[in-house]
């Protein structure tokens, strides 16, 4: 068999009864957590136009919108990944060389899923699957050194899943794959220099695609078998050699990813945690401050602290300050927390963000970097301007991969984005819904889904 063979046998054979409990509650969790965080963007100014233009085009009404209305599978998929992503807040896996965002691939599989009327185990084993293809290959094919984006090894993942939950068979399952694959292949520039829309949305494009590429696959259009490892293939274009036995893979790997506390990039979680921690010592005033320096590791600082990828303290747009780890220690030193409201036009903007953001400087730390990824290690000092020194460090949260978040802890998260706009009784309905989806089917999930209004009530925000 050709290596995508390999990996769609895997994916074909996958079977519910193979997930752990422990595993399972987790998917239900990054289930919750990534409904939350779409839910959370629905009133969103580039949802509200995607969402215009997806009615706008039409479609078979096969998949439901989140926030109501429907589409097809691939254009859904479209849609309710961008309100996944938009915020930032959604779960990460860290890898040596990559960092992905696995819950991304579950907007597309609930699309999918609801389509062709698929029960919620169907659905809970397709996104286990998505986990294991996505965080895999970013464990031994990282492309962000090669100028690509990490969006790259997702169209494996997602095609892989969205395959998996409209039951099909090896052989298609393949070509979806090799489809989705050998046509996906996204730049880095999308998240270097100037951030733009397409940051939040470069997923959700892949997202489509995948799920384009299963329905073609659906009905006999065959992709190239050897996407892998043929001639100009993945391996000899952009990652070199790599190696998975695909009949030795498990479905667990929800267990190594890790859930956001703080509503920004995840590089930046334990720098966050330690200027919260800072506010609240005794004698400090974010009004005196004369400088700030964090300290962390080279990837925080190549992605998020002015590295590689460009300057993080000239910031004018929701996209870069979820980017910009100066941004957000400023904010968070400002605030005392990082949450949504964080990213407001009039915060963004606001004259003492600003002007706290000039004063702050970011270094990496070789030690720090030799934790990474296990920890996620970073010590914040903050000075005064009567000379006082302020310093915290961080190096885990809950919701880390050795602090696992439990479900009363990921409904207090879901609950905070989601009540504004659906109000308890709905939020509540949802949550249940999703722990209990052993039992039920993914059309229960989306009839929920669909009742949620798209606008914020002023009196559950209040």
């Amino acid at each position: 068999m050709t290596e995508v063979q390999q990996l769609a046998a895997f994916v074909h054979g996958a079977r519910y009864v193979q997930i752990s409990a422990q595993a399972v509650e987790q998917i239900k969790i990054r289930i919750l957590d990534t409904l939350g965080v779409a839910i959370g963007a629905l009133d969103a100014p580039p949802l509200r136009a995607i969402r215009k233009l997806t009615e706008s085009l039409g479609g078979n009404s096969a998949s439901t919108l989140i926030g109501g209305g429907s589409s097809a599978p691939d254009r859904a998929a479209f849609y309710n990944i961008g309100l996944s992503r938009y915020l930032d807040f959604m779960d990460s896996y860290l890898a040596p060389g990559e960092t992905c965002h696995p819950s991304d691939n579950i907007g597309a599989v609930l699309a999918a899923g609801e389509s062709v009327n698929a029960s919620g185990k169907d659905l809970l084993t397709a996104v286990a699957v998505a986990y294991q293809v996505h965080t895999r290959l970013s464990d031994v094919a990282p492309v962000r050194a090669k100028g690509f984006d990490h969006t790259v090894q997702g169209a494996y993942a997602v095609a892989a899943a969205v395959a998996k939950v409209m039951k099909l068979d090896a052989a298609k399952t393949a070509n979806a794959i090799a489809i989705s694959g050998t046509a996906n292949n996204a730049l880095r520039v999308t998240r270097t220099g100037n951030l733009s829309n397409w940051k939040g949305l470069a997923y959700p494009q892949v997202g489509k695609e995948g799920t384009h590429a299963a329905l073609l696959a659906s009905v006999g259009i065959s992709g190239p078998e050897q996407v892998f490892e043929g001639n100009k293939g993945l391996k000899e274009t952009i990652t070199g050699p790599f190696d998975i036995d695909w009949s030795r893979e498990d479905l667990e790997s929800v267990l190594r990813t890790i859930i956001k506390k703080h509503n920004a990039e995840i590089h930046s979680q334990s720098s966050i945690d330690a200027a919260i921690e800072i506010t609240a010592q005794p004698g400090f005033r974010a009004d005196a401050i004369r400088a700030v320096h964090i300290i962390t590791f080279q990837v925080a600082y190549d992605i998020i602290g002015g590295g590689e990828e460009g300057d993080k303290r000239h910031i004018r747009s929701k996209e870069e300050a979820d980017h910009s780890l100066p941004y957000m220690v400023a904010v968070a030193l400002l605030d005392g927390e990082v949450q949504p409201a964080q990213y407001a036009a009039e915060r963004i903007v606001g004259a003492d963000v600003q002007a706290l953001l000039q004063k702050t400087t970011v270094t990496p730390d070789a030690a720090f970097s030799a934790r990474f990824p296990k920890e996620m290690p970073s010590k914040v000092e903050v000075e005064l301007n009567d000379g006082k020194i302020f310093s915290a460090t961080a190096a885990a949260y809950k919701g880390f991969t050795s602090q696992p978040l439990d479900w009363a802890s990921a409904c207090e998260k879901f609950d905070r984005l989601v009540t504004p706009f659906a109000g308890a009784e709905l939020a509540d309905k949802i949550a249940r819904t999703v722990h209990g989806l052993d039992t039920h089917s993914v059309r229960d999930l989306t009839a929920l889904l669909a009742k949620v209004p798209s606008q914020r009530h002023i009196s559950a925000a209040a």
